[in-house]
């Protein structure tokens, strides 16, 4: 059997036909209570039920590995040496559970928020903070990695992910493109837009919605009266809505909707209810829009303390693993920093070098307007 990554992708191996729409509830898909129990789901059961205690500890690594770079990115940044970092706290189990499917001839296109997909995708991890630190207008070489630098024009990846799969199709290529993106993205035109083209022209692309809950200080309910995952129906795009907290079924949805879309079955939407559990960023006070108890009642709902419950009780998480995870963790923390505090500072004008592929009378302008503005202050611009 043919894999990549981690798992396998062809559905016959697991059984049923991922073409088959899914419907979609206004409960969530849940396979692993946060309690750390296992859910029966006769469908979904059937796309998960090739992990091992192997493949459920490299699941569980991957978060605790993330959890700790965003911990270590977030105290960068507090300590003055970013700029700005995006929380991921609490998403883990939506954007491993999502990436480990992936193969590596597909492509990623995300918003800025999925540090763990790129952890995923292979993306170093100095490269990861490049653009953070404003060193870089972009981290790493896109084509490297099968992922494309993060869009913080919200919603506009959706498009760049949808024309990315209809130049697949017409490539005759199988590899998959998938799409990221929040909850108050789906608002934005960008994101219906792409909805329709992708259902128009049965585009081999995902588009997986982290609902975490609040759209900057904005909860969710104010813009959607109903589950999110409700309106891809009505563009031609069937839906899965699973619990975002939930590793195992965010697995098995993304299994399924890949497999259908890699064998000619045209879009999928998912939606993967979870919770910012931090800032928006790290300029924003989340205190001043939402209540601790709330905070406190998706903590419970952790998406690494469920898994390692799990492992916990069928015996595969002993005290030898769990200081080995503690060890890859803290290591990837450690590169995050030397790496972070190793990256060269820029020349002020490289800022117009790739703007264009070739120079023209506006842009010089604009470079020696900002020489003379540079010029004015200590040591000038070379």
């Amino acid at each position: 059997m043919e894999t990549h990554t981690q798992f396998p992708q062809d559905s016959d191996e697991r059984g049923g036909d991922a073409r088959e729409p899914v419907p979609v509830d206004h409960g969530c898909v849940q396979l692993l209570d946060p309690d750390g129990v296992r859910q029966e789901d006769a469908l979904y059961d059937l796309f998960v039920a090739d992990l091992g205690h192997a493949e459920l500890l490299a699941l569980y690594e991957d978060m605790v590995v993330t959890r700790r770079i965003d911990t270590e990115a977030t105290a960068l940044q507090r300590q003055g040496e970013i700029g700005l970092w995006p929380p991921s706290l609490g998403q883990e189990a939506a954007q491993v559970g999502s990436a480990r499917v992936l193969r590596r001839g597909d492509f990623v296109f995300t918003s800025y928020r999925e540090q763990a997909v790129a952890y995923c995708r292979g993306v170093e991890l100095d490269q990861l903070m490049a653009m953070w630190r404003g060193t870089a207008l972009s981290g790493w070489d896109p084509f490297a990695v099968g992922m494309a630098t993060p869009a913080v024009i919200i919603g506009a990846q959706t498009l760049h992910a949808t024309g990315y799969a209809m130049g697949c199709q017409r490539d005759e290529s199988d590899a998959v493109a998938v799409a990221y993106f929040g909850d108050g993205a789906t608002s934005q035109g960008d994101v219906n837009e792409a909805l329709v083209l992708a259902a128009s022209f049965q585009a081999p692309v995902v588009f997986f919605c982290q609902n975490n809950q609040y759209a900057i200080s904005e909860p969710v309910g104010l813009q959607a009266q109903r589950p999110i995952a409700d309106r891809a129906p009505g563009f031609g795009v069937p839906s899965m809505r699973v619990d975002g907290n939930d590793v195992l079924a965010v697995t098995a949805a993304m299994r399924i909707a890949v497999d259908r879309a890699r064998s000619g079955g045209g879009p999928t939407f998912i939606e993967a209810v979870t919770y910012r559990m931090g800032p928006h960023t790290t300029s924003d006070d989340p205190t001043r829009y939402r209540d601790e108890s709330e905070v406190a009642s998706w903590r419970a709902k952790d998406p690494i303390a469920r898994l390692e419950r799990l492992l916990e009780s069928e015996g595969a998480l002993d005290e030898t693993a769990r200081a080995h995870v503690a060890s890859v963790a803290d290591a990837a923390a450690a590169r995050v920093r030397a790496g972070c505090l190793a990256l060269p500072a820029p020349d002020p004008l490289s800022l117009f070098d790739e703007v264009y592929a070739t120079a023209h009378p506006g842009l010089e302008r604009q470079r020696e307007e900002y020489r003379s503005y540079l010029a004015m202050f200590d040591g000038g611009a070379r």
